[in-house]
């Protein structure tokens, strides 16, 4: 299908409305829903998604909004402090703490861990949350002390259980070390290390820490060239386009960082729309909007800001006229046959997802700064303004 070039009006105004729409879902708390309607969304907020959202709210100059969603994570954290000592002592023993025991992935809107059964033991979420806070910091300044306990408990976490196989960001192959992951833990260490909150200990930790994630990514996260879905295969995720884009663990304008955006245009890319991988049934196996604006900042960074553009238009054509935009779309299907199944099982595609939304408003600032102004920024309140 062809699709309408938007005019830069209109992806200010869609820009706009999405920081507005997000706003207004945000919990009293300050989680941010993964999606107020989609049945097995409903109620619960992810660390992943949510620091991501908490970015783009921040690159927007909504930094209260940003602020509220860093103290339900430090909130919830510091609520399991002992069970992250309990972790850690086991960590390296000879009985380590079953996954059951180990972090949740996302939680009530009020911190709890759900009732429900769900795919828990991710890793990504904790290194993201820290990695936002040291955007953030770096934009508006203030004190990142105000998070200073949450930011050492978890720098102890992932220091001490990186290596162990978990879920990926899609809740699938907890049989597997997943390179995105590694790379929003690698990420979030070094922005734990960065905002200098840490006792002289931990910073080495987590500097250390960061280094040995670092290494084996490089070393068994590469097949072919280019970053890989997991370690030890040679297929490529949307989600390694964050690691070379807006994470910046292996810089897009690098041999690596070029690799990993060229398999995941040939393998995942139909038009401007992202596929999550080859074998996705989801739904479908539809084209991700929030991927879509991943694989645009990885281009903008390394100098392709054309291409961006495009995949920014793309993102916007999956609005709805009334702005809000989904999970995923259905123009190029990965496995058609699949539909039914999960429409039957939890109702149609998820509309709105804030992660959706943040994921425009991100990229639309990372092409534009001046577009803060209009998203409610302080002149100059970020780095992308001056860009």
């Amino acid at each position: 299908m062809t699709l309408r070039t938007p005019e830069r009006a209109d992806i200010a105004a869609l820009a706009v409305s999405s920081a507005d729409l997000i706003a207004s879902l945000q919990d009293d708390s300050g989680a941010y829903p993964a999606s107020p309607t989609f049945s097995a969304y409903r109620g619960y907020s992810w660390f992943r998604d949510g620091a991501f959202i908490a970015d783009a709210m921040s690159s927007a100059g909504r930094a209260e909004s940003a602020e509220r969603f860093f103290d339900w994570c430090a909130d919830v954290v510091v609520a399991h402090d002992d069970d992250i000592a309990a972790i850690v002592g086991a960590a390296g023993t000879s009985s380590p703490a079953p996954d059951s025991a180990m972090l949740a992935t996302r939680f009530t809107l009020d911190g709890r861990v759900g009732d429900d059964d769900w795919w828990d033991f991710q890793l990504d979420g904790y290194g993201t949350w820290l990695w936002a806070v040291a955007e953030h910091v770096r934009r508006h300044g203030g004190d990142a002390a105000r998070w200073g306990r949450a930011i050492a408990l978890t720098v102890d976490y992932l220091a001490s259980s990186w290596r162990r196989p978990c879920f990926d960001w899609w809740e699938e192959h907890a049989e597997h070390v997943h390179v995105s992951t590694l790379g929003c833990i690698a990420a979030g260490l070094r922005a734990a290390a960065a905002l200098r909150v840490l006792d002289a200990d931990r910073q080495a930790l987590a500097e250390s820490a960061a280094d040995d994630v670092e290494r084996l990514m490089r070393s068994t996260g590469v097949a072919n060239g280019h970053l890989s879905k997991w370690l030890g295969s040679p297929a490529v995720d949307g989600s390694l386009a964050a690691v070379v884009g807006v994470l910046d663990v292996v810089p897009a304008a690098s041999d690596i960082g070029a690799a990993t955006i060229s398999a995941i245009e040939r393998d995942l890319t139909v038009d401007g729309g992202v596929h999550r991988f080859l074998d996705d049934t989801f739904f479908g196996g539809g084209q991700w909007p929030l991927l879509s604006c991943f694989l645009g900042i990885a281009h903008a960074r390394a100098g392709d800001r054309d291409r961006a553009a495009e995949l920014l238009a793309w993102a916007f054509s999956t609005a709805e006229t009334d702005g809000t935009m989904p999970e995923q779309v259905g123009r190029h299907l990965l496995d058609p046959t699949m539909v039914d199944e999960w429409v039957e099982r939890w109702g149609p595609v998820a509309l709105p997802l804030l992660w959706s939304h943040a994921m425009f408003i991100r990229l639309a600032v990372e092409l534009d700064g001046e577009l803060i102004h209009q998203l409610g920024a302080p002149q100059g309140a970020t780095r992308e303004a001056t860009a």
